[in-house]
């Protein structure tokens, strides 16, 4: 079956619409985790504040990704800051990788989608790629992208830089933990938000994988409802549970590979 054909059996465009507790949940997930961080580190319990960091950077992309599908509930501004925000907490340029997300999109697995690139790889060689996919990600954009994407990624760049100056130069130790951690997470993205929902799964849609195990879906999140995502990219992610119920009542013969 075609996306399109997908698309036609499952009622969807009902789940576009987001309560203002939905928005709320969606626009705060990141901040328990990364308050909880930064006292810890700040007290310098960092092999505490791990588990929390790791927590703050897969809210963080699932925040941005669903800012990069405009499905936050917020305006133009709010969504757009999300993503400028969450740049220099996580030690990116978000609009840059924005930019090539909905290129995978467009281009799923193909070679015009940079970000899918790791997915043809084997695990270990996603895993080395990761600090290269980060570099790849900047300099499509910057090659690529429009106006608009270039100056967010040069603002972005040069924001999260001074940030990270400033946190070295005036030796703020719980800052520096931070940024390290951001940095080093990052690296891991080629393996954990590419590889892991695309590898071998070239007979499901988009070549994506999903994830049906309700606790394992609790511990990250939703993001590997993946498959989903992609039939339906404009849903948020705190709708896809129902999504996922709904797409196996309509269609419970639809290939879906787990993620782990």
């Amino acid at each position: 079956m075609t996306n399109k054909e997908i698309r036609n059996k499952v009622k969807w465009k009902d789940l576009r619409k987001m309560s203002l507790k939905e928005i709320l949940i969606e626009n705060n997930i990141t901040l328990p985790w990364l308050i909880a961080s930064l006292t810890l580190a700040y007290f310098e319990y960092y092999l505490l504040a791990i588990p929390f960091s790791v927590y703050f950077f897969l809210t963080g992309l699932r925040q941005v990704h669903n800012g990069f599908h405009n499905a936050l509930g917020t305006n133009r501004f709010m969504t757009w800051f999300t993503l400028y925000s969450n740049s220099i907490l996580m030690m990116v340029s978000v609009h840059a990788v924005k930019f090539n997300h909905l290129r995978h999109h467009k281009y799923c697995l193909t070679e015009a989608d940079f970000e899918g690139k790791s997915a043809r790889m084997t695990w270990y060689g996603a895993l080395l790629y990761g600090p290269i996919h980060i570099f790849q990600i900047l300099r499509v954009t910057h090659q690529l992208g429009n106006k608009s994407y270039r100056k967010n990624l040069y603002v972005e760049l040069i924001s999260l830089s001074a940030f990270a100056f400033a946190v070295f130069y005036f030796n703020i130790h719980f800052l520096m933990y931070h940024v390290v951690i951001m940095v080093l997470a990052e690296f891991t993205t080629a393996f954990f938000a590419v590889w892991t929902v695309h590898h071998d799964a070239k007979e499901s849609v988009d070549e994506s994988r999903t994830q049906r195990t309700k606790w394992k879906n609790r511990i990250t999140f939703g993001m590997f409802y993946h498959l989903e995502h992609h039939l339906f990219p404009a849903i948020s992610t705190i709708k896809l549970p129902e999504l996922a119920e709904r797409i196996d009542k309509a269609l419970p013969n639809l290939i879906k590979k787990p993620t782990f």
